[in-house]
């Protein structure tokens, strides 16, 4: 077997439309801007893609991307990025999966795979170190996700799609192994290039650092902090980001009734302590983890997927469904056909309540799961309504009417955290690249989990946004799990040690020095160990900010501006029913100062100072052979 020491410095890219498949060969220079993975895959798009392109057109360009982590045996480097323009948001996507095909083609010996044009038939892709063969898929047609990754996984590690994919819904995922790239329909975008699937063959190269004595000092210190952070290694390794369920409830931010309410009596039985008491669950998780917070479970005999904490918020209180077993079967049945659950329960959610206020015909209902199957089949396969819901909520709403109430920020439904109840999460709302994400800046955490900011409070709330932005960018990129900022962020002595009282007077009135006392070296030591690539830690976090930037930057050329960085004006002018505060988002207050810290103009866009201050340049003219 061959070795490959840090980077192969090598990217695949195939052209459908020909059969036709090149090598991209990368300096070292674009993976010290952009540290590989997502960022990587943003500068591939930027250099080539063409503004202003239908997300279904041939042109449109989709590239999986492993990072430098993947391979390596770092802790949760089970990880990797695919970049593409979403159908959902008509903007640039970037998703994150934990399957297996990553790592299959990482060590197939490609960076990454850039896939472009239109197969002329029903097809999926076969990748190994000598390239790339398409072949025909037409015996997988209609298949679901399960289906087709059993029959092909044979080969390799695998991402396909299912129904949903092929019938083009806005919202349709990809599935490898039993993980999936969720969110903002790259599904849909395989679909329309006539692509069921790609198998990586794999197992041709093992991955070596190019440190191994400082990586293994940092891998071991990494596990050290996640096993001793609570988070990491008791709340979610017992029971998943279910255990999000009860403090959002006490909170009043678990959303309930297409975010009419905040909590609900009942909202324990969806909870990560109800379904480990009650459904036996076993690990289920990325290779490598070691969070572990991926589980299966025993339903009446049948092992399925314990749903997730959005998936439970989304599909299950949103929809006033507290059933554990409906709730699963629900999830379970989005994977099948390949859809996102966030943004198939935000429309859902939608869905409802304009049937309520007579805007659609529907038999949809609050707390009827059997009327929500019904829909998510027909939304999955285009029937009636359903093939307007596969639209996702803003277009749906754009046509019936309740754009209000559709519950989404630029075309992407909002995760199950109500920003009304959470002023930090509600700016990283309206400010994500991608739309509605709560992962972008996840200041849920700060706010109600660790109590160390005052959720009602817009003081210092734009810095750590655009902190925590930066480093999501750095994580999204080496690749490693976005679980593990808890632990290398808080397990620092500095941190640790420190009483919350003393930290929390610090992060709500001190925000410049707290944010600067923040230690994220673990990230850069495990990195330059993998690589070789000497970079500070201040350059691993411009990193972060230049593919942050490069990323909003790309989506004003598709028209982005400051008049999309906000949130639905049901969230913006109206109180949940169980809100005794009831207070108002100070959202253009807080987008302001971010337009500010960021270096952006009053329109939201980046200035050329910051432009060159990160050298970010336009090239897709200019240059396409990087």
């Amino acid at each position: 077997m061959k070795t490959i020491i840090g980077n192969s410095n090598k990217v695949l890219s195939v052209d459908l439309s020909t059969g036709i498949f090149d090598v991209i060969e990368i300096p070292d220079e674009l993976y010290k801007y952009y540290l590989g993975s997502k960022g990587l895959g943003l500068k591939l798009l930027f250099d080539r893609m063409r503004p202003g392109i239908d997300p279904f057109d041939a042109e449109n360009l989709i590239a999986f991307m492993p990072g430098a982590f993947m391979g390596t045996n770092a802790p949760c480097s089970g990880r990797w990025s695919a970049v593409t323009k979403s159908p959902l948001t008509g903007i640039i996507l970037s998703t994150s999966c934990g399957g297996p095909f990553g790592m299959s083609l990482r060590t197939s010996g490609w960076d990454g795979l850039l896939v472009s044009g239109k197969a002329e038939e029903f097809s999926y892709l076969y990748i190994d170190s000598a390239g790339a063969i398409i072949k025909n898929a037409e015996s997988l047609r209609g298949k679901s996700t399960f289906d087709a990754h059993d029959y092909l996984a044979e080969q390799g590690g695998v991402i396909t799609i299912g129904p949903a994919g092929e019938n083009l819904v806005r919202f349709a995922n990809a599935l490898s192994g039993h993980r999936f790239l969720g969110r903002g329909g790259i599904g849909a975008v395989m679909g329309s290039k006539n692509l069921k699937a790609i198998v990586a063959k794999g197992g041709e190269f093992k991955i070596e650092p190019a440190d191994k004595q400082l990586f293994e000092q940092s891998r071991k210190l990494a596990i050290r902090q996640i096993n001793s952070n609570k988070t990491t290694s008791v709340s979610y390794r017992n029971f998943g980001t279910r255990a999000n369920v009860k403090p959002c409830s006490e909170a009043n931010i678990l959303p309930v009734n297409n975010f009419s309410d905040g909590s609900h009596p009942l909202a324990h039985n969806i909870s990560g302590e109800h379904y480990k008491a009650q459904f036996s669950p076993k690990y289920q998780t990325c290779k490598p983890c070691n969070i572990l917070c991926g589980q299966k479970g025993n339903f009446n005999g049948t092992t399925m997927t314990i749903p997730e904490y959005e998936t439970v918020g989304l599909l299950g209180s949103n929809l006033g469904i507290f059933d554990p077993v409906a709730v699963a079967k629900l999830g379970n049945f989005c994977g099948e056909m390949g859809m996102d659950t966030i943004s198939a329960g935000g429309t859902l959610g939608w869905a409802i309540e304009a049937t309520q206020k007579g805007l659609i015909q529907s038999q949809l209902e609050f707390s009827n799961p059997e009327s929500i199957f019904a829909m998510l089949k027909d939304i999955a396969l285009g029937n009636g309504l359903g093939k307007d819901l596969a639209m996702g909520s803003r277009l749906a709403s754009k046509k019936y009417g309740g754009e209000s109430f559709a519950i989404q920020t630029k075309g992407m439904e909002l995760p199950a955290y109500d920003p009304r109840g959470s002023f930090g999460q509600a700016l990283s709302y309206a400010v994500a690249n991608r739309g509605g994400c709560h992962l972008n800046g996840y200041l849920i955490a700060q706010e109600i989990f660790f109590k160390l900011l005052n959720p009602f409070k817009a003081r210092g709330k734009a810095a750590y946004v655009a902190f925590l932005q930066n480093i999501k960018e750095i994580i999204d990129s080496l690749h490693t799990c976005t679980f593990t900022q808890f632990a290398y962020l808080l397990e620092p002595p500095l941190v640790k040690y420190t009483p919350k009282i003393v930290l929390a007077f610090l992060m709500q009135y001190l925000h410049p020095l707290a944010i600067q006392l923040i230690d994220y070296s673990l990230f850069n030591k495990m990195w330059r160990a993998i690589t070789g690539i000497k970079i500070s830690n201040i350059e691993m976090l411009q990193a972060g900010e230049r593919i942050y930037v490069l990323e909003r930057y790309m989506n004003t050329r598709e028209g982005i501006s400051a008049k999309d960085d906000t949130l639905p004006t049901k969230l913006l002018k109206e109180f949940r029913r169980t809100d005794s505060r009831k207070k108002c988002i100070p959202l253009e207050l807080m987008v302001t100062k971010f337009y500010t810290l960021r270096g952006f103009d009053k329109q939201g866009v980046p200035t050329q100072k910051t432009l060159k201050r990160l050298k970010i340049e336009d090239s897709y003219i200019k240059n396409t052979n990087l």
